[in-house]
């Protein structure tokens, strides 16, 4: 495992000058074609996707005892202990037992602490993005159900809808202004989504261009560099408020998750 992960270096190297010998004098690519040309060289060239290893590293990383002894099989993630199958497609959800609303990449590093034992600065950011990747892939392809029920959960999804919406920042622009006013359309090569489209529904991802996993609180996080707004600190509530108010509004239209982790451009 750890020979293929010091070959990808080398291989997203040859990809991309392969992808820059192809497009000269070309008509712009469509993103997806591309995305699914450079999955397909992976595949021929190493048998396995680079989402496949971080998917192994998580499950590594799952079974691992902590501190206190045990592993994140004692976490509920929402259907009971243990129970990996689908929760992806129902979080974020209410936790009694940390009185909050909590997406996958939240309960993880709570988990990590409250069962686990491990300290807030034990826990690394790649670990949880590999965690995350594990434990989403058991609801690859599954029908998005984030449903705010809980008062609660009815709270931070209007809380995600205002911030939604809400101008912020020296260029004056909130979420809406790219993924409603131009959606089905492009920024540079990227296609724009809103939620009524699916919008959320391919992360976590590997990135070809970035060469690594984006998880969906990274893709939230760029999006507010990319119009000149400091992100927040992961774990905190205007990730876990917009995910809630994205994946409701795409589960309302019957959306499902891609292929996770999905390959992506």
């Amino acid at each position: 495992m750890r020979r293929l992960w010091t070959l990808l270096p080398f291989a997203f190297l040859l990809l991309v000058g392969s992808w820059f010998a192809r497009t000269q004098g070309q008509t712009p690519l469509d993103p997806f074609e591309e995305a699914m040309r450079q999955r397909q060289m992976y595949l021929e060239t190493f048998g396995i996707l680079p989402g496949e290893l971080y998917v192994e590293e998580g499950k590594d990383l799952f079974f691992r005892r902590g501190p206190s002894g045990k592993t994140l099989e004692g976490c509920d993630f929402g259907k009971g202990p243990g129970v990996l199958e689908g929760v992806y497609a129902i979080l974020p959800k209410y936790f009694p037992d940390t009185r909050r609303v909590e997406d996958l990449e939240t309960r993880i590093h709570s988990c990590m602490q409250r069962v686990q034992g491990f300290r807030p600065e034990q826990i690394s950011r790649d670990e949880v993005r590999a965690l995350v990747a594990y434990i989403a892939s058991f609801s690859s392809g599954a029908r998005i159900q984030v449903e705010p029920k809980h008062p609660a959960e009815l709270a931070m999804y209007n809380l995600g809808r205002e911030l939604w919406w809400h101008r912020a920042g020296s260029r004056d622009m909130h979420c809406a202004a790219c993924h409603g006013q131009y959606a089905g359309r492009r920024v540079r090569l990227s296609p724009l989504r809103s939620p009524e489209q699916g919008l959320g529904n391919e992360w976590p991802a590997y990135r070809f261009e970035a060469d690594k996993l984006y998880t969906m609180q990274d893709r939230i996080a760029f999006c507010y560099d990319s119009i000149g707004i400091p992100a927040p600190e992961y774990y905190s509530e205007p990730y876990i408020a917009l995910t809630t108010y994205i994946l409701a509004e795409a589960g309302r239209r019957g959306h499902h998750f891609q292929e996770l982790p999905y390959f992506t451009r």
